[in-house]
């Protein structure tokens, strides 16, 4: 969940182009060889009492974690545009000093210096201000994560009746039979249980 990160999207459009009737219709290219079907999901082993789960493909995949990374990008793209506002701002001053300081008075250039160090200092604070908050609902949005992840992991290892579920990645395993990772069941539950209205 921690370093959730922006995403850029690029859509690409093809248009086709139609053919004039007196042109010949040219030979449709050859087809590259259609990539190889992904190998079906293997059963999890009957009576096994471990297995695994990939804590960052649960935060990408699940309804909750998508929601939660677009309220992240959502903030930063809303704090990089005010503070590309506050860039262009001090770009400005800084070549309005550049052209016409040459026939500027000496206070009107000092003033001019002054508000230059004012727009970079904001900036500055601006900036430390605009990662310290999107921290913050990352943070924020990790912990109520993790708390709603929990019951879900427990409810799937009762599902199972595991013992015990490793982070895979990140709890020193180095190899592991695919069919132990029960990710997916964790994300179908979570996203299920959203779906399910409190009990009174």
């Amino acid at each position: 969940m921690r370093g959730l990160v922006l995403v850029a999207l690029l859509v690409v459009t093809l248009a086709a182009v139609p053919v004039a009737a007196q042109t010949p219709a040219a030979p449709a290219p050859a087809q590259p060889p259609a990539a190889p079907a992904p190998e079906p999901p293997r059963p999890f082993p009957e009576g096994s009492k471990i297995a695994y789960i990939v804590l960052q493909r649960i935060a990408a995949e699940s309804v909750e974690g998508r929601e939660a990374s677009g309220k992240v990008q959502a903030l930063q793209q809303q704090r990089v545009g005010e503070l590309s506002e506050r860039q262009k701002n001090l770009q400005g001053l800084q070549a309005k000093l550049e052209q016409g300081g040459a026939v500027m008075s000496a206070t009107a250039q000092a003033d001019m210096q002054r508000q230059i160090e004012r727009a970079q200092v904001d900036l500055e604070r601006a900036t430390q201000d605009a990662q310290a908050e999107v921290q913050a609902l990352q943070q924020t949005l990790q912990d109520e994560f993790q708390e709603r992840l929990i019951p879900v992991i427990e409810a799937v290892a009762r599902d199972k009746n595991l013992h015990f579920i490793f982070n895979g990645p990140d709890s020193g395993l180095v190899w592991a039979d695919v069919s132990l990772d029960i990710s997916v069941d964790v994300i179908r539950k979570l996203d299920e249980m959203r779906k399910t209205p409190p009990q009174e």
